[in-house]
């Protein structure tokens, strides 16, 4: 099942969407704990909104602007305030017809908002739990 722009929200995971590439950004290289890796960001949009895009790995650099796509196995994040969209190895994209999505200039400009006192789920940390309770990995 496919879903709109304006019903993103915060850490889904399996999201099909079909969007409008309104820029696509040039492809970089960032540097992670697990080494480099390959990006490109894009602005997309449907007729509810828009939001930002990262391609991940082997999906990095493949859209342009104006381009008709829809992506399978996507997930949302919130990076610097804002819910984004990414595509990861996981994922698919293909290009789609154009009249499945709204031209550029109906595309609104709003974006979908991170919910008021949303807090991220923790993904590691040196921390563990015992028991509901967190203990510190110090040793006495």
């Amino acid at each position: 099942m496919s879903v709109k722009v304006s019903e993103l929200v915060p850490d889904m995971n399996e999201v099909n969407i079909k969007v409008r590439v309104l820029d696509a950004g040039e492809l970089k290289e960032i540097q992670t704990f697990r080494g480099p890796r390959t990006l490109s960001e894009a602005v997309v949009g449907d007729e509810t909104g828009r939001v930002t895009l990262t391609l991940w790995g082997e999906h990095a650099g493949k859209i342009s602007t104006g381009d008709a796509v829809e992506l399978k196995n996507g997930y949302t994040r919130v990076f610097r305030g804002e819910i984004r969209l990414n595509l990861g190895s996981r994922g698919t994209i293909e290009k789609i017809e154009d009249s499945e999505v709204p031209g550029m200039e109906e595309v609104p400009e709003e974006s979908p908002q991170v919910p008021e006192g949303y807090e991220p789920p923790r993904r590691g940390g040196r921390d563990f739990r015992r028991g509901g309770r967190s203990y510190s990995r110090r040793r006495y």
